[in-house]
């Protein structure tokens, strides 16, 4: 599997940029997966429900199945988190996955920037960031698009991963 990864502080557009590029290379008939990390604590279970109740009484894995989808909830109960490449091992092959967060790990990103964040530029110390998506003028060694230019920055990240 091919990976790409969007990154770039809190509020920089990363979530609405993902979102768009999926519906983008989907639509050029690619099969995309998503890996998004959290840094706070999330819970994608509810209170009450039978799933959330065999977690709380101590299951490490509850998967919940039905004939739209299934989730497979998997409690860490105080080991570490595990690493990105752990994550995509765990994912059925398709031919890209796009990755929102992991601003420290290895592989090829984007930096999604809005300059009203007032948040310094990643890419300029990060060589893995290969283009920067952003809301205004900036200057840096490397391709630079428009935030909301979705389409040619799905062009640029097939023609980098050789889709």
């Amino acid at each position: 599997m091919r990976i790409y990864g969007v990154t770039g502080w809190k509020n920089a557009g990363k979530t609405g940029l993902m979102e768009r590029l999926v519906a983008e290379i989907t639509a050029r008939g690619v099969s995309v997966s998503t890996v998004k990390h959290a840094h706070h604590d999330f819970d994608v279970d509810q209170p009450g429900k039978d799933s959330h109740r065999h977690r709380v009484a101590g299951a490490s894995e509850v998967l919940l199945a039905s004939g739209k989808r299934w989730a497979l909830m998997h409690e860490l109960r105080d080991a570490e988190e595990p690493p990105l490449e752990a994550l995509l091992a765990r994912l059925s092959p398709v031919d890209l996955v796009l990755v929102e967060g992991y601003k420290r790990d290895r592989h090829p990103k984007i930096e999604a920037f809005r300059a009203e964040t007032g948040n310094p530029l990643i890419a300029q110390d990060d060589p893995t960031i290969r283009a920067v998506a952003a809301d205004c003028a900036v200057q840096i060694g490397r391709p630079v698009f428009g935030l909301d230019d979705t389409v040619e920055i799905a062009s640029f990240i097939l023609k980098e991963v050789g889709l």
